[in-house]
């Protein structure tokens, strides 16, 4: 699965250049789990043949990253925040909870979402969950799009540098994601354990 979404990927950047770039990096941050860890190291491979401009598809993927997530923040505000207060119960969160993260989101969901573009797997959701809790959007769209262009020239410079290489950098990505994906399955069990326990307490 994961060869014939790097092959599909790379083939796209390949004959469509930036605006594959813009998009496929618009899809992952619309909550499509296409790996950028894929998109822009190769599109630092073809900067490296000489076939785009390093600086202009760096710009590309934070554009396509800022297009995709002002998507995934307005669905987050319109429908995510809809699901969250008619069925929160049954995800344990109460409408208390719901109102302690607008106050949270409106004091910090900004850098939270600045932050999180820099993080693997977060990054793709983070928009979805600042728009259920409704932070700010215009300095939301700021400071992702910064995040994203950080993450942008990063990842691109990487393949860059690694040149026909850059393959090997998606093997060091996976031991980041697993990482990130244990921590939040923890976090969640110590969020239910902690519900459950007050609710027996109650």
């Amino acid at each position: 699965m994961f060869q014939a979404i790097t092959t599909w990927v790379t083939e796209n950047i390949t004959t469509f250049g930036y605006s594959a770039v813009v998009l496929l990096m618009a899809l992952e941050s619309a909550n499509i789990p296409i790996p950028s860890e894929v998109v822009l190291p190769f599109a630092g491979f073809l900067v490296f043949r000489g076939q785009f401009n390093f600086h202009l598809m760096a710009l590309a993927g934070a554009v396509g990253c800022l297009l995709g997530s002002v998507v995934s923040y307005f669905i987050g505000q319109k429908l995510g925040r809809f699901i969250l207060l008619k069925y929160g119960k049954w995800l344990l969160i109460s409408k208390k909870q719901v109102e302690l993260g607008d106050a949270w989101m409106k004091k910090y969901g900004n850098l939270t979402a600045f932050f999180s573009r820099l993080l693997p797997v977060v990054r793709t959701f983070i928009s979805f969950i600042v728009g259920i809790w409704r932070a700010p959007f215009v300095p939301f769209a700021v400071l992702s799009f910064i995040g994203s262009w950080i993450w942008s020239y990063l990842l691109v410079y990487v393949g860059y540098k690694l040149g026909e290489n850059w393959g090997i950098l998606r093997p060091i990505w996976e031991k980041f994601d697993i990482a990130i994906v244990v921590v939040i399955v923890v976090l969640i069990a110590v969020y239910i354990y902690h519900h459950w326990r007050q609710a027996a307490r109650d």
